[in-house]
């Protein structure tokens, strides 16, 4: 699945074998809640996609996979490319609909592209490319692509060098004892997202942040997958005792969330 890739979500260095794996992908259909909540991501993302690429956005024919409810679709749209959505989820494909009307979304996975051979010049992974088997879609996205066209992958992860998130983040790993979440949010390794050598990335950090009412920041938290399959008793009582602990942190209510966007681009040959 292509299922949008989220800060608690496993990146391609460290992605374990889990038994709830499928259940945590489907929980993705809490579609209202991660697009009226979930973090976007900065101008500075879109302006290193032209700069690696050499070319500008508009114009350019863009495929967002794994697009979820549109979170960067909407950046790709605004900076005029000519964006087509690939979702397999139908809860977010129809949260999708209702917030880019105006763009198109076609049901598809990574590792079977609904797409013509040779037809994009972009290819975006926002959060999404760990739900592939690169073994099958690096294959598509050489397929799809155009010669001298990239690929594009990038997460937003919680800075973990910021006191208050590491705090956050092990009171969340804490609460759900063995799937070490922390560990999980390392910075995503080329090796492990092209095993085939096939693309050769390059590898930019940005730092951004947001602030957000601490209400808005708790449901960003509660729309993580892990949450969404908790029991409503656990996660209730772990959101009471994380708001005491933010609260103290602060007070005035608003939470700032500082993010490190890691962004792996790799380009195809021109010829």
């Amino acid at each position: 699945m292509t299922t949008p890739l989220t800060p608690d979500e496993p990146t391609p260095a460290t992605a374990p074998a889990q038994a709830d794996h499928s259940a945590r992908a489907h929980s993705f259909n809490a579609a209202a809640q991660y697009a009226a909540h979930r973090p976007s991501y900065p101008p500075a993302l879109f302006d290193a996609l032209e700069e690696l690429t050499g070319r500008p956005l508009k114009g350019a024919r863009v495929v967002d996979v794994g697009a979820g409810t549109g979170l960067a679709t909407a950046r790709l749209h605004e900076r005029g490319a000519e964006v087509v959505a690939v979702e397999p989820g139908a809860g977010m494909a129809a949260q999708f609909r209702r917030a880019l009307p105006g763009v198109p979304v076609v049901r598809g996975s990574g590792n079977a592209l609904p797409l013509a051979d040779h037809s994009a010049d972009l290819l975006t992974y926002a959060q999404a490319w760990h739900w592939t088997d690169p073994a099958l879609a690096v294959p598509e996205a050489l397929r799809v692509l155009r010669p001298g066209g990239a690929l594009a992958l990038w997460w937003n992860t919680d800075a973990h060098d910021v006191p208050w998130i590491a705090e956050s983040a092990r009171r969340v790993d804490r609460h759900f004892a063995g799937l070490n979440l922390s560990a999980e949010k390392r910075h995503p390794d080329a090796r492990f997202a092209d095993p085939t050598g096939h693309f050769d990335f390059a590898h930019l950090e940005i730092r951004w942040s947001r602030r957000v009412p601490l209400d808005t920041h708790l449901a960003n938290l509660g729309s993580h997958s892990v949450f969404l399959t908790d029991t409503e008793e656990r996660a209730a009582a772990f959101f009471a005792e994380e708001r005491r602990h933010l609260l103290a942190a602060f007070p005035a209510g608003l939470v700032e969330e500082t993010y490190d966007v890691h962004l792996l681009l790799g380009t195809t040959p021109t010829a």
